[in-house]
């Protein structure tokens, strides 16, 4: 009898986000043993291959494969993916149904003829088994080819219900996938023999009006429309489970990326987050979820439904925990150990390869797929390609590759049987060009084709070939030298800082640059988009569209920012059991109710810009081109999250409390700052929410400019406008609280030999570099101006990246006086203090006047304050001796750490060189707290195109730009930012005719001589850029005097 009872831990480590530190599942394999090895050491006591077993492939055709009497499934599934030449194999599985007639997934663990009562009368069929939320994260086009077959499937039995419109738009693009251009005799016959839908006979006049509008779309564009209009329907990828709830009302269960779906109807009523389990099991019928406490409170942590039968739940019960390992686990699960007398309940666990693995193998592969053509089943004559014998496609998205060490082929034989699809779903054959393969009938063709991947290939090579490259700063920090995307382009540090992080990025011009970074032009793993005007003219012009667009790019990127806490931060604190539960209670709680609200958000937004665009319904475009109506709707329901927005004070303030008073949250906040994930400093993400009104103020201040009072869309966007400034007007002064206290704690991590710098009633100004005139001449120092002190730094030499204290000088009594004449140093002033006086110097003249005011007004400020900020400064600076900080020697700098207060954690971590601290040492420059606050009002996100050096090249990338640095990401969906550029000391600029760009909407990217050029995709997106970066990289306007004297600033 098959067990009774099963459980699932939900590990809180979504591995599915690369970078992260993840906790494995548990599978049922040997210690020692992997999936092949198991395969191969099973006892094979006769070769004959006498159980004949049919397949149905996803265009419908039949396939017989002979296999063995005892043939384990994971045998069977091999032969077919080989027979496919099927790379991303792990998202596709065989089903079954059983005498109760559910269907049932194909164990790769067991025996076929233990799970298939009858094996050679069953049906079994290929079907898409994961469905990621994005078929963006499908790396191979013909895998995304076998997914919108799914999707034909899925219409076709009427598992993916949507309106009749996207139904009908959907059945359009596949034929446009199949048969090609618009022709109505040809459709109308088509469609006769072809049955896409139940009722498709009154649907037929709206699926040709929609396909007449699909003229010059290419079978692989076809495809990836089917995917992109399915993946935002609720029953995407959805199978339903009948189940009952413990009141007895009859709900249907499923499960997807994100977690446990609940469904009455075709209505989802519920979702649980694999965040929010903690742990699944089963009972005979029943299906347990349990929540953490801090979800539903200690009380009613665990939810029971019933289903039809033990079989029945166990099966579903299986499949989530196959979901939750495939898409939220970072390894393959480790071998689970026996037990030695008896084991209670099943031991099922997930044998394959999770998302992240796959991912890591179609990247990391040393052989790729020899490159082919996508041609319909029909070729007939066209508008576009009069000329031409077929349709033909672009370069995929990343060429498919192959490990040298993939077992060999069994040679196990298939034969067809017989054909119940059309001549459009011919499988592919890979073989090489002869004049059957080269049949326009079938649907792949594979060809050697050295033009399309040459021009990345030879980028690639060029990119390793420049020694003297400019590089950039690297995110993520922690990764060993012997990393395997790192291990080959680790370069010598012009700075010395780890040579992990020494990897190039293909500037325009050579030198060495004063940051590092990840390598951005990955051949095999970025799009490369040669030309997208095509595209660009597909898009609305309209100047609102791109308003539109960025507040649903900067969406996505805050969306990502909260899960960062939500999710990552959550997963971490409670994996260690590090948090106190009121703690936990008032962090959570507070943010958890604005992510799922702005995930809501979101999805408008994305619903609205898709109609706008056409891409959906959007035939009935009318009132679909506007957004006024969905952001006031949303604003006014933001609004009841007011007083969560008025506790992150609290909340920031009682987590900097509890990681000074335990030991254990400080050190999984470190180590979780470290993390790829958190590409900031951590609380910086707890001030996203208010920020983020104030960026919806500005946008939406933009478009209200832009529209005429008799505009549709108006009057929405002024009433928009005004519930926000309602709430920015009750939070401003708490966003100019929590700045402070964040840029204050952020600089007490950071700083060796300093207590208590969060004092109450402290004001951070400015942070930067000047040169200290000592004995031994002017050296360079990092300088911290608050409103009752100066502090001094320098770099420290125990590898941590964090600046020790050098000294501290009171404001009261300070006096700051120009100094160029007496000491005959440029740029020189003079601090006249109680302690002691120093003689600094900066960069430039605009640096110095940039000081000097700033130093005037805080001494002005001081002189005004009462006594108490000397007490703060006597308790805040750890006591030393008065010798002058400079002639410290090596040896008593390391002493001094070994006795400082900061923790050894600190002294072992590498901290990130990407903060504002770090960046003004390397560029010799300075940020000020004023500079701080413009910067959060020039947040951008979105795709741009950055030139190859080498090539007419344009690596697509989706760029956020916060915190004055541009992160680069894939695509907008990746969890962490591949590189970085602080554009500190950068001036942005058009190219001119020496630069040889020949494109629309470039910015050029310059310092020194390292030059960067970057392609908007309109003109409104362009000056967007151009603006942001202008005024988040230029300091706010100082003394005109000052300038004149000084030709070399970083104007643009």
């Amino acid at each position: 009898m098959g067990e009774i009872e099963g459980t699932y831990r939900i590990l809180q480590t979504p591995g599915s986000r690369l970078g992260a530190q993840k906790t494995s599942g548990v599978s049922t394999l040997e210690p020692g043993q992997n999936l092949l090895t198991a395969m191969a050491s099973s006892p094979a006591k006769a070769h004959e291959r006498d159980l004949p077993v049919k397949i149905k492939m996803l265009d419908n055709t039949v396939e017989v494969l002979d296999i063995e009497s005892k043939c384990y499934g994971q045998t069977l599934l091999t032969e077919i993916y080989k027979h496919l030449n099927l790379i991303e194999s792990d998202y596709f599985g065989i089903e079954f149904q059983n005498i109760q007639s559910y269907w049932i997934w194909l164990e790769p663990m067991k025996p076929v003829i233990k799970q298939v009562r009858r094996p050679k009368t069953t049906m079994l069929r290929l079907a898409v088994k994961f469905f990621p939320p994005d078929p963006g994260q499908l790396q191979e086009e013909y895998t995304r080819y076998l997914f919108a077959l799914q999707i034909k499937r899925d219409l076709a039995e009427e598992r993916l219900t949507c309106s009749d419109n996207t139904a009908a738009l959907l059945v359009s693009h596949l034929l446009q996938s199949e048969i090609g251009d618009f022709d109505e005799s040809e459709d109308r016959e088509h469609l006769k023999t072809n049955q896409y839908l139940p009722n498709q006979e009154k649907l037929e006049g709206k699926i040709l009006e929609f396909h007449r509008k699909h003229v010059g779309q290419t079978p692989a564009e076809s495809d990836f429309q089917v995917l992109e209009i399915a993946r935002k329907l609720e029953m995407y990828g959805i199978r339903f489970h009948l189940a009952s709830d413990r009141e007895g009302t009859k709900i249907n269960l499923a499960v997807s990326h994100m977690g446990v779906l609940v469904f009455q109807g075709n209505t989802k009523i519920n979702t649980f987050n694999w965040s929010k389990v903690r742990k699944l099991s089963f009972k005979r019928k029943r299906f347990l979820i349990k929540l953490h406490p801090e979800v539903c409170g200690p009380y009613q942590d665990t939810l029971e439904f019933l289903l039809g039968s033990r079989d029945e739940c166990k099966n579903f019960w299986k499949i989530c925990v196959e979901y939750h390992t495939f898409f939220r686990l970072f390894d393959q699960p480790k071998p689970k150990a026996k037990a030695v007398f008896f084991t209670r309940g099943s031991s099922f666990r997930y044998s394959g390869r999770t998302q992240k693995q796959l991912v890591d193998y179609i990247k990391d592969s040393g052989m790729k797929r020899t490159p082919y053509e996508r041609r319909h089943s029909k070729v007939r004559a066209s508008t576009r390609a009069s000329n031409a014998d077929v349709p033909k496609q672009s370069v995929p998205f990343t060429e498919g590759l192959r490990t040298p060490g993939s077992p060999a082929s069994t040679a196990v034989p298939f034969h067809s049987v017989h054909s119940l699809a059309s001549p459009a779903s011919i499988l592919p054959v890979f073989a090489e060009p002869s004049p059957s393969s080269l049949d326009p009938r079938a649907s792949y063709t594979r060809i050697p084709d050295k033009t399309t991947a040459a021009p990345v290939e030879e980028a690639g090579r060029k990119l390793m070939q420049q020694p003297g490259s400019p590089v950039l700063q690297g995110v993520g920090f922690g990764l060993p030298v012997d990393h395997p995307q790192l291990s080959s382009l680790v370069l010598k540090s012009p700075l010395g800082l780890t040579p992990a992080f020494q990897v190039n990025l293909n500037a325009v011009t050579q030198g060495s640059s004063p940051l590092l970074s990840p390598v951005l032009s990955d051949a095999g793993g970025a799009r490369i988009e040669e030309d997208d005007e095509m595209k660009r003219k597909r898009c609305p012009t309209d100047k609102a569209y791109f308003i539109a667009k960025e507040i649903l790019a900067t969406e996505r990127t805050y969306l990502k920012d909260l899960e960062v806490i939500t999710v990552w931060f959550r997963s971490a604190v409670i994996k260690e059991n590090a948090m106190p539960e009121g703690l936990m209670t008032l962090l959570f709680s507070n943010i958890d109710p604005i992510y799922e609200f702005h995930r809501g958000f979101l999805k408008e937004i994305e619903q609205r810009l898709s109609l706008w665009e056409g891409r959906t319904n959007a035939h009935v475009k009318g009132d679909y081109q506007r957004i006024g109506d969905v952001i006031l709707r949303n604003m006014r329901t933001l609004k009841e999250f007011t007083s969560y927005l008025q506790k992150h004070d609290e909340v920031l303030t009682e987590l900097e409390k509890a990681t000074k008073r335990l030991k254990k949250l400080e050190m999984v906040y470190k180590e979780f700052e470290l993390q790829k994930v958190c590409y900031l400093p951590l609380n910086t993400f707890l001030l996203k929410p208010i920020q983020r009104l104030m960026h919806y103020k500005l946008i939406l201040g933009r478009l209200c400019k832009h529209y005429t009072a008799e505009h549709r869309d108006f009057t929405d966007c002024r009433n928009a406008l005004k519930e926000v400034t309602e709430m920015t007007s009750q939070l401003q002064h708490s966003l100019i609280r929590l700045e402070n206290f964040q840029k204050l704690t952020e600089l007490q991590h950071d700083l060796i030999g300093i207590d208590n710098l969060t004092a109450p009633g402290r004001e951070f100004i400015r942070e930067g570099c000047l040169y200290k005139l000592t004995k031994k001449g002017l050296q360079q120092r990092m300088f911290f101006l608050f409103s009752d002190m100066l502090l001094y730094t320098s770099k420290g030499v125990t590898g941590t990246n964090q600046f020790k204290i050098h000294g501290h000088l009171s404001l009261h009594g300070m006096l700051v006086e120009e100094s160029e004449n007496e000491w005959s140093v440029p740029h020189c002033f003079t601090i006249y203090s109680a302690q002691k006086t120093i003689v600094v110097a900066a960069s430039t003249r605009l640096e110095m006047g940039k000081w000097m005011e700033d130093l005037n007004v805080a001494i002005e400020m001081a002189k005004k304050s009462t006594e108490k900020s000397e007490m703060l400064l006597e308790n805040s600076v750890c006591n030393r001796s008065n010798r002058s900080s400079d002639e410290v020697s090596v040896e008593q700098e390391s002493e001094d750490d070994i006795h400082s207060s900061r923790s050894s954690l600190d002294r072992q971590s590498h901290h990130r060189a990407n903060t504002t601290m770090h960046v003004c040492w390397y560029r010799n420059t300075s940020v000020s707290m004023t500079d701080h606050s413009v910067a959060v009002e020039n947040q951008l996100s979105g795709y741009l195109l950055r030139k190859f050096k080498n090539s007419n090249g344009w690596q697509k990338l989706w760029v956020v730009f916060t915190n004055f640095c541009l992160f680069f990401y894939k695509t907008h969906q990746d969890d962490y930012p591949l590189a970085s550029l602080p554009l500190l000391g950068y001036t942005v600029s058009c190219p001119v005719e020496a630069d040889g760009i020949q494109k629309d909407y470039v910015f050029k990217l310059q310092f020194k001589s390292h030059v960067y050029f970057f392609r908007a995709e309109s003109k409104y997106t362009f000056e967007r850029w151009m603006e942001v970066i202008k005024r988040a990289t230029s300091s706010p306007a100082r003394s005109s005097l000052l300038l004149p004297k000084e030709k070399d600033t970083h104007t643009d």
